[in-house]
């Protein structure tokens, strides 16, 4: 027979449970549910690499398209949530994936607010941007490139089609959900001399907002108090 616990224990092991609750839906989901005030906010982390339809190797950190979809789509459907935050930290990975999480935050009718740290290179940085509020930290930095591929690549005028279809693809999706211009960014993606042995451009916190990519230097009391702003005004709209 198991010893009864006293009222302090039984408080601390609920808690404790609820930690390891949390803990557990980070590692496996990368997002968690947060108390703001009196609103609830979803948290949602994209680091490392963005895996998408194949997998990557154990030793990689990641963030899967297959768990982000869906805790956007219960985030929005759920009347407790009252706008979600998106942390960013990725060097990119599939296109596909990429986009198909930029194309849903964007689509999304709550208040959303994205805020880099370290990095939101390539696919990443329509990531940045399809939040309806933007922050990144000055130390942060975002390369923009031109799409790559890995593996056998076929030598026909239609990969080189496809190649160029997913480019204005990005391009077309940043320059709609930002301030800077369809050409300023593919000039920006066509830089010759700023990375080694590639082509593109490096800019940093400063120079994301500057240009118009990100809305706002800033770090995470001013992306909470964004989301807190944004969620009491379609609070009052309603």
């Amino acid at each position: 027979m198991k010893p009864k616990l006293s009222l302090a224990e039984t408080v601390n092991a609920e808690n404790t449970g609820e930690k390891n609750e949390k803990t557990e839906q980070i590692k496996e989901f990368s997002g968690i549910t947060v108390s703001l005030g009196d609103k609830k906010i979803e948290c949602i982390s994209i680091i490392g690499l963005i895996e998408g339809h194949y997998l990557v190797g154990d030793n990689q950190k990641t963030t899967k398209y297959e768990h982000v979809l869906p805790l956007l789509l219960s985030a929005e459907q759920d009347p407790l949530i009252s706008g979600i935050i998106v942390l960013i930290n990725t060097m990119g990975g599939d296109v596909e994936a990429g986009l198909a999480i930029s194309e849903m935050i964007a689509s999304m009718r709550k208040p959303t607010v994205s805020l880099v740290l370290g990095g939101s290179h390539s696919i990443g940085v329509p990531l940045a941007v399809s939040c309806k509020r933007s922050f990144i930290v000055p130390s942060a930095t975002m390369m923009i490139h031109p799409v790559r591929i890995t593996g056998t690549v076929i030598g026909a005028p239609q990969t080189f089609y496809y190649f160029e279809k997913m480019q204005e693809r990005i391009t077309k999706f940043v320059s709609n959900h930002s301030r800077i211009s369809k050409e300023r960014f593919s000039e920006l993606m066509m830089q010759t001399d700023e990375i080694a042995s590639d082509v593109g451009s490096i800019i940093n916190g400063e120079q994301a907002v500057s240009e118009g990519l990100i809305d706002s230097l800033g770090g995470l009391c001013d992306a909470l108090e964004a989301i807190k702003e944004m969620a009491a005004s379609t609070h009052d709209d309603k």
